[in-house]
């Protein structure tokens, strides 16, 4: 989440920069952010928004565009409709809960990302010049190498949804059709309150866990319940004595629990 403080109006100058380091003429540049990706439940949500630079031009987005998490659900929806309708093309990509589990959320997030680069309906013969992440990790490029063909010059910035136009867009759309999509899980699961945090680890989520179980929506190899995080046992004391110990058996960890990096869904679902 990007820091509080006075709100940055994205532009669209590092997607000019992109374009012209392209070479001259029609360039398509097109940013990419991810929704959920620290939820307890419900899929990872991938935006992609495409903008066309010609030498240099391109057409605005709309200027109420800013990080999804700065705007609240009724300016969100708002922008929308006025995002498909200025940007060349927008789509979203969706990685599920048990593919979170089965394959790790770093590989998830890729496959996401593909989907919905893949969702992308340019117009006929066209093709992707740059893409921009926000962040610094590339999950993007080795996927499109392996597939083969043309690979889009990757570009990586460090808060472009809050200082970049296009990413700010695609949080946006992404934003919304996630929360849309938990809203409708809720109707068919409504003890989990997701209509509210959107699958986020709120207190009330974590207490609805602890009672029912984990759903079929929920990331079961990660810390779901209100139990606190498992403590590191303390090395044993040396032991003093002549008699020949066994040392002891060191268990592999269980694939895919996450205890030990950053705990997912510590907080609760951004502004609403």
């Amino acid at each position: 989440m990007s820091p509080a403080g006075p709100a940055v109006v994205p532009t669209l100058d590092v997607e000019r920069a992109l374009a012209a380091a392209c070479g001259p003429g029609e360039r398509i540049v097109v940013g990419i952010d991810e929704v959920g990706r620290g939820a307890l439940a419900g899929p990872v949500t991938l935006g992609a928004c495409a903008v066309r630079a010609v030498d240099g031009e391109i057409t605005p987005l709309p200027a109420g565009v800013r990080d999804s998490k700065r705007l609240t659900a009724r300016r969100r929806e708002a922008l929308v409709e006025p995002i498909r309708e200025s940007a060349l093309a927008v789509a979203t990509g969706w990685a599920s809960a048990a593919e979170i589990d089965e394959a790790g959320i770093m590989t998830a997030l890729t496959r996401a990302a593909l989907r919905a680069l893949d969702g992308l309906e340019l117009p006929d013969g066209a093709r992707i010049d740059a893409i921009l992440l926000d962040g610094d990790a590339d999950v993007l490029t080795p996927a499109l190498v392996s597939r083969g063909g043309h690979v889009p010059r990757i570009a990586l910035q460090v808060s472009a949804d809050r200082d970049c136009a296009s990413v700010a867009a695609a949080s946006v759309v992404a934003k919304v059709a996630r929360d849309a999509h938990m809203v409708a899980l809720d109707e068919e699961l409504p003890a989990y309150g997701w209509a509210g945090n959107k699958g986020y680890g709120s207190a009330a989520h974590r207490e609805a866990i602890d009672a029912l179980g984990a759903s079929d929506h929920h990331r079961r190899s990660w810390r779901l319940g209100s139990a606190p995080k498992p403590a590191r046992s303390p090395a044993p004391a040396p032991v003093r004595s002549s008699a020949r110990v066994q040392a002891p058996v060191r268990q592999a960890p269980l694939t895919g629990v996450l205890w030990d990096d950053p705990d997912p869904g510590t907080g609760v679902e951004e502004r609403e």
